[in-house]
């Protein structure tokens, strides 16, 4: 953590902006379910401790701005808070508690869910802005005695596709082969302009991580040339919301699969970024972009805040996937509940 804090102000201002962002729009979902079910809402705060600026709605909804902008949270009014006096009288709405189980389960799930349009969203703005990047992935090294040589892959090769999908970035490459430690992959490389299959099977070795920690990893012996934008495809609205939904559905795809090998046994749960290795992540974005000389600090502005926004989303879709795990403290755990009420008919 002092690795992070020692980054300097706008680094600290860009990550508490970023993951402010996705915990309010999390209960923000929450908030517009309950409130099209007709609940009562006793507050809806950014940030916590005292208030610094808050107002009252019709609705008898207290809007808080809080003094540590850490995130939100939403406040449902108790049950029988409305027999006593004062402003939780004047709540308009039913108790959460009067709710039928089915749209208990629709509000549980409304915030993840507003996570995963969040992330839709900045990935279909980047790409109507941008253009959805294409790079040329090639093999530039391979290690002796390691899976790659063993398989035939040869410096030089160009990766097209893994698993039949196709490869768009180093980041394609390395998430797939993160997740598969002992499992066959089916790579389409181009050599001398001709497609070849071939089969890696990724070894799992131990070894210091970025953090310094020893744990699993999971590694196929090459490594990848700093890759080659080779072009961008322009989408308009339709097509960049559906490049969007894709790309949220593969991050999607590639956290189900981490946890998976975790919950197995076959990966540390080292693999899985907590607080301090997305500000790590976030921090080295920053100093990418800050140490590019050549850039004008309008450009730099720029590309600081379009990284940002990318593990903002990725961070998005995490924090949704993290709450629909069967937990008690969880939204998962809550939806399980309410099923389980909706089936017996029991509060």
């Amino acid at each position: 953590m002092d690795q992070i804090l020692s980054q300097g102000p706008l680094f600290l201002v860009c990550l508490i902006f970023m993951m402010g962002i996705v915990v309010v729009i999390h209960e923000f979902g929450h908030y517009l379910a309950a409130r099209f079910y007709g609940v009562a809402i006793e507050s809806f705060a950014v940030g916590f401790g005292k208030p610094l600026l808050e107002t009252r709605d019709k609705r008898g909804t207290r809007w808080r701005i809080n003094w540590i902008p850490l995130g939100g949270f939403v406040s449902f009014l108790p049950a029988g808070a409305r027999e006593e006096s004062g402003p939780l009288s004047e709540v308009v709405g039913k108790s959460f508690d009067d709710l039928k189980p089915v749209p208990k389960i629709v509000v549980s799930l409304a915030g993840p869910f507003a996570n995963f349009i969040l992330a839709t969203l900045i990935f279909a703005l980047a790409v109507g802005v941008y253009g959805a990047p294409k790079f040329e992935v090639q093999i530039t090294e391979i290690v002796e005695g390691m899976p790659a040589q063993e398989a035939g892959l040869a410096p030089g090769d160009v990766i097209r596709q893994i698993n039949n999908r196709d490869i768009f970035s180093g980041a394609d490459v390395t998430a797939m082969v993160l997740v598969s430690p002992n499992k066959a992959m089916n790579f389409v490389v181009e050599r001398g302009g001709m497609p070849l299959d071939i089969s890696v099977t990724p070894h799992e070795i131990v070894r210091p991580n970025e953090f310094g920690q020893i744990v699993p990893q999971s590694t196929a012996g090459f490594t990848l040339a700093h890759t080659q934008l080779i072009e961008r495809v322009q989408y308009g609205p339709v097509g960049s919301l559906i490049a969007g939904t894709q790309q949220t559905g593969r991050t999607i795809d590639q956290t189900v699969k981490m946890l998976s090998r975790i919950v197995t046994g076959n990966m540390s749960v080292h693999a899985m970024s907590g607080p301090v290795g997305v500000g790590d992540i976030s921090r080295r974005a920053v100093n990418r972009v800050m140490e590019q000389t050549q850039l004008t600090s309008w450009q730099k502005t720029e590309q600081l805040f379009w990284m940002l926004m990318s593990v903002c989303a990725a961070v998005s879709v995490g924090v949704g996937f993290f709450n629909l795990l069967p937990l008690p403290v969880l939204d998962g755990g809550r939806v399980v509940f309410h099923a389980y009420e909706a089936i017996t008919g029991a509060k």
